[in-house]
Parts: structure tokens; sequence; C-alpha cells
């Protein structure tokens, strides 16, 4: 089954997400301002888009590994979802987490999105729930 992503483009900056290589699961998104972010501090980066997912899907933005390693900058509320149903301008919250002043550029990859399934459920109130062997043992239960 062939699933589409319709993209609306907002401005000649924008760019439509791209594979970069055959296989991959994200979509390379690209910024469509200049900007800089100082360390310490957090940017709404827009990325000149909006879309149209697929029925049933979600879209999940994650960090770029290369922007992590080298600029300690990733996406602030990683990973960030995106409904079926938002149409609006698709924007990456970046946070450089670095010691230098960060310049994004127009055209600069920020982050990555990959469209997902989504399966919903009915929610049940409930007195009692299954026993299972973990049971309520939260953090650091399984040791290490």
């Amino acid at each position: 089954m062939d699933y589409v992503l319709k993209v609306k483009l907002l401005s000649k900056n924008s760019h439509a997400p791209a594979y970069a290589h055959e296989g991959d699961a994200g979509l390379d998104l690209f910024s469509s301002v200049e900007t800089q972010i100082q360390p310490g501090e957090s940017a709404l980066v827009p990325t000149g888009i909006c879309i149209q997912l697929p029925p049933n899907t979600e879209a999940q933005i994650r960090p770029r590994s290369g922007l992590a390693l080298k600029h300690q900058i990733t996406v602030l509320n990683s990973p960030g979802t995106i409904d079926e149903g938002y149409r609006g301008e698709i924007g990456i919250i970046l946070i450089n987490h670095g010691r230098a002043t960060f310049k994004v550029d127009v055209g600069m990859k920020i982050a990555q999105m990959v469209v997902q399934p989504v399966i919903r459920v009915k929610v049940e109130a409930s007195e009692e729930l299954s026993i299972t062997t973990r049971g309520g043992k939260g953090f650091g239960s399984t040791g290490l």
C-alpha cells in the first residue's frame, strides 16, 4: 500500500521533506529561516511547510544525530507529535545544549520526521488490573 504525505510549501525558502537515502525511516526537515540559538536557549524554527498525513498516522519529530553530536543541538520535546488533523505550519523546537551560539541557515536540515501508524483505543474505567511479575515496580526496578 502506498501512503501519500501531502506537503504545502509556504515560501520560496521552503523545502519539502525528503529521505536522504533509500531505506531511511526519517524524512529530513529543513529550516525556512536564518536564526541563532544562544547557549542554553531554545527557539521555534519554522520549516515553511504544512502537511496532510495519511489516514490513521502521526508524524514524530526527532533530533538529527549529527547536530546533537557536533553542536549539542536537539529537539526539545523529542519526539514531538504531529496529529493527523493538524494543518498548520510545522515548527521545530530546537535547544542549544552547547557552549557556543548556533547559527541556523535557510535550507539547513534541522530535524527528522518519522510517519507512524496510530492505534486508537477505547478507554475503560476498571477497579482491578491484571497481575504481572513486574507489578507497580518503577524506575530502576529491573537493575543495572
